[in-house]
């Protein structure tokens, strides 16, 4: 409710942040106790009891404080004691529920920053900076909007909640399951059916989803057991699930929390973001099917059971169900704000459940749908607060800046050699943390560099989130392939290798729009169509490559026909008159296989398989 009343009646920025704050952190005390399997023992409870009290009590100091906090000027006015013991007290609880939440992983990253700002003036070279007094760090992180009350948890306020809820009430009435059935109906009857169900489901589930592993969660669930029971080994089930998820957070209109965070941080509009990435997004899915279909042809897996589709209920009575998420898209087209679009949503899957063939919700409904949203939100609201203590330190400590230029002087001032090490870093960065605190980190750290290579500010964000997304599924910490895995009962670290190797036509997808900034929308009508057949066309030849298979079993050579086509078409720095050729040229090059294709099939007595 306090959320509803924010989004139509703003109050003080710092008033908002602080009341949200406290809430994520006393939700996720309640939802995570400590419990008595854990060390605290019987004590647990007790304690829990005491950090809600304590965040109670930072709560009424904040919100009380409001007017004092606002007003001051930030490095001339002194820091009072009840500053200190309230702002040091804050720090502390975030750092309880980010370990309770995440793990030590977003915790250590964290900590190490923190060490940083108070060592600075003993750290050699390019890291030494004057470091940070207490009084500094305490004002810096808790007083102003630079540190937990910064940009991020404004984010975090304005978006996170509102989308969730939306997710969540249209998962209720139903709207999850008709894009299921949607996807069984279009695809299940050709080879490889249940993994094209997979693909296709998640893809439509990624419009109204911005998380990998909840998309997991919900189309896992019924489709691993249907790959099973096709001829998926439990690794390959898993793999194909999580590879398929994980492009959810790219997926408009509902992306991943981080791409709200990026609208923030170049203070362009979210409507901006979500057209950027339809390009980038329908071609990774493209590209997944196809592989998914060539393998199916390869391996001989075959479709679904026509009982098992037969038995689906019908889709045009349900139809009505799709217009939240048309709904929720109407409201950007109009320029409405991200929340109020996603309260237009959210109200209009609740109008739905009551329409004919629907899903009311009920009270019962109520408690489900605001367990599943308070869970979720909590689980990104923490993350999302406790990166703005690492995002302060890097911009106030001038690290950032410092940073990019010292990996530039690293890679010898040479473009690929940036990328691979810019590459390598936001895949390290998002092993086992949450895609949003990947993707800020990366922004500071690693998008500065990527602007002072020469390429726009737009594709060199997206850049650094495309792989921050992409680390869901990266070994040896895939979290995506970690949660299918634990679904399909198969060896995780075996699911993590498998899913990277299904989404490698994806990694290439990145460098594609930094060289073409065509593929995310900038730049003419003609310029932007001819980039993104060129995306489909080089993806398509770099899954083939991976499948060795078009019409048939293709050999060596053919092979390589399609890789040196895909780098031309993806990665070649090639105008307009060129990437035209090079389309033509992938054009001939599948009429070549099914030509030579025939005349093997001739040769073995056999017809060829389409």
């Amino acid at each position: 409710m306090a959320q509803m009343y924010i989004a139509y009646s703003p109050q003080l920025p710092m008033l908002e942040r602080a009341v949200h704050v406290m809430f994520a952190v006393i939700l996720a005390l309640l939802w995570l106790p400590l419990g008595s399997a854990t060390r605290a023992g019987r004590a647990g409870p007790w304690l829990d009891a005491l950090l809600i009290a304590a965040t109670l009590a930072c709560t009424v100091y904040y919100v009380s404080h409001v007017s004092y906090l606002t007003e001051r000027m930030d490095n001339v006015d002194p820091v009072l004691l009840p500053d200190k013991v309230f702002g040091l007290l804050t720090l502390l609880l975030l750092a309880e529920t980010s370990r309770r939440v995440m793990g030590w992983g977003l915790l250590g990253f964290t900590a190490v920053f923190v060490a940083y700002a108070f060592v600075g003036p003993w750290m050699p070279g390019w890291l030494y900076f004057q470091g940070f007094k207490f009084d500094e760090f305490i004002e810096i992180m808790t007083m102003t909007g630079h540190g937990i009350f910064g940009i991020t948890t404004q984010a975090s306020v304005q978006l996170v909640f509102y989308f969730l809820a939306f997710s969540a009430v249209y998962t209720a009435v139903g709207g999850t399951d008709l894009f299921m059935d949607c996807a069984l109906r279009l695809v299940g009857k050709k080879p490889g059916g249940a993994a094209k169900a997979e693909v296709v489901s998640s893809a439509l589930f990624g419009t109204v989803s911005g998380s990998a592993v909840a998309n997991v969660t919900v189309t896992g669930s019924f489709t691993i057991p249907l790959m099973m029971r096709t001829g998926y080994s439990r690794e390959e089930a898993a793999a194909h699930e999580a590879i398929a998820s994980t492009g959810g957070q790219l997926m408009p209109p509902v992306m991943g929390i981080a791409a709200f965070v990026m609208a923030d941080i170049l203070r362009v509009p979210y409507a901006t973001i979500a057209l950027a990435a339809a390009i980038p997004a329908v071609t990774y899915y493209l590209a997944l099917y196809l592989l998914v279909h060539l393998k199916a042809r390869r391996s001989g897996i075959g479709s679904l059971p026509a009982q098992e589709i037969d038995a689906i209920a019908a889709i045009l009575p349900r139809i009505h169900l799709l217009t939240p998420p048309i709904a929720l898209l109407a409201a950007f087209f109009f320029d409405y704000s991200a929340t109020s679009a996603a309260i237009i949503g959210m109200l209009a899957a609740w109008a739905c459940g009551y329409l004919p063939h629907g899903r009311p919700i009920t009270f019962r409904n109520v408690l489900d749908v605001t367990d599943d949203c308070v869970r979720q939100a909590f689980s990104v609201a923490i993350p999302i607060i406790i990166s703005g203590v690492f995002i302060a330190i890097a911009i106030q400590s001038n690290l950032a800046i410092k940073f990019s230029s010292n990996l530039l002087e690293l890679s010898g001032g040479t473009i690929w050699g940036s990328l691979f090490f810019i590459t390598l870093g936001v895949l390290i960065l998002g092993t086992g943390l949450p895609t949003v605190a990947a993707y800020i980190i990366a922004a500071i750290l690693f998008a500065p560099a990527l602007i002072r290579l020469g390429f726009l500010e737009l594709p060199a964000h997206f850049f650094v989130l495309f792989f921050g997304v992409l680390s869901m599924v990266t070994p040896p910490i895939a979290l995506a392939a970690f949660t299918a895995a634990g679904i399909a009962k198969a060896n995780p670290d075996k699911t993590g290798w498998l899913a990277f190797a299904l989404g490698i036509p994806a990694y290439l997808i990145p460098f594609a729009f930094l060289f073409n900034p065509a593929i995310l929308f900038i730049g003419s009508l003609f310029e932007i169509a001819t980039a993104a057949v060129s995306l489909m066309c080089g993806t398509a030849a770099w899954t083939i490559l991976i499948a060795g298979y078009v019409f048939g079993r293709i050999p060596r050579y053919e092979r390589a026909l399609y890789g040196v086509l895909s780098v031309a078409l993806i990665l070649a720095p090639l105008g307009i008159g060129m990437r035209l050729g090079a389309i033509v040229a992938f054009a001939v090059a599948i009429g070549f296989s099914a030509l030579m294709q025939g005349r093997r099939d001739t040769v073995a007595g056999t017809v060829p398989t389409r």
